[in-house]
């Protein structure tokens, strides 16, 4: 089969959306200007350089009481900063929970029954017990083509890691079991890990 995208597929679900798989989960964390937690999954989300290591994330909707964008943007665009919080596979729910749309005012925190605590270097809340969380200045928010696509990107200032995750000077990631999304409502979760030598080691 082939197609072009904007001539559709003919299929009962989007295929796009089944093809870059698996995906890692960026669940941003942000703080509006009025103290207001929030925090948002999403699966456009993935490292980007190892000096100044960097991450990105793509939001692709929005919301009516935001301008064209959904709360995530709206926020960083107005404190510049922001944290990503690694989803492990038992907060799977949790982490569902924070995809429904609430109003502004809401906290997702509260929403989801997620015990928050403060980051170091940036005014936002993280989530207590995460395998992991990055404290994040944001670089540059870049419009996409599309109604309401940008791509965040953000320098990594400040790494949290729970000790227990690391062994012999590893961060373990089989010990956490992180979620990663697959296609339309699919997930899976990372349990058997390989390695491979490079041509160059």
């Amino acid at each position: 089969m082939f197609y072009k995208p904007h001539e559709g597929h003919g299929l009962k679900n989007n295929p796009f959306n089944a093809i870059v798989t698996p995906r890692p989960i960026g669940w941003i964390s942000t703080r509006d200007k009025n103290s207001i937690d929030n925090i948002a999954p999403y699966s456009f989300f993935n490292a980007v350089a190892y000096v100044p290591p960097q991450v990105m994330f793509a939001s692709t909707g929005e919301k009516s009481d935001r301008d064209g964008t959904k709360d995530s943007v709206a926020n960083i665009k107005a404190t510049k900063e922001f944290c990503v919080n690694i989803v492990s596979y038992e907060m799977r729910h949790q982490m569902n929970a924070t995809s429904k749309s609430l109003p502004a005012d809401i906290d997702e925190f509260d929403h989801a029954k997620l015990k928050k605590i403060n980051c170091n270097l940036i005014e936002c809340s993280r989530v207590m017990g995460s395998p992991a969380a990055l404290e994040c200045k944001l670089i540059e928010i870049v419009k996409l083509p599309g109604a309401a696509n940008f791509a965040v990107f953000g320098e990594v200032i400040g790494i949290h890691m729970e000790d227990g995750y690391l062994i012999e000077g590893k961060f373990d990631v089989s010990k956490f079991n992180p979620l990663t999304r697959l296609g339309y409502r699919d997930y899976s979760v990372v349990r058997e890990i390989f390695s491979i030598s490079r041509p160059d080691d």
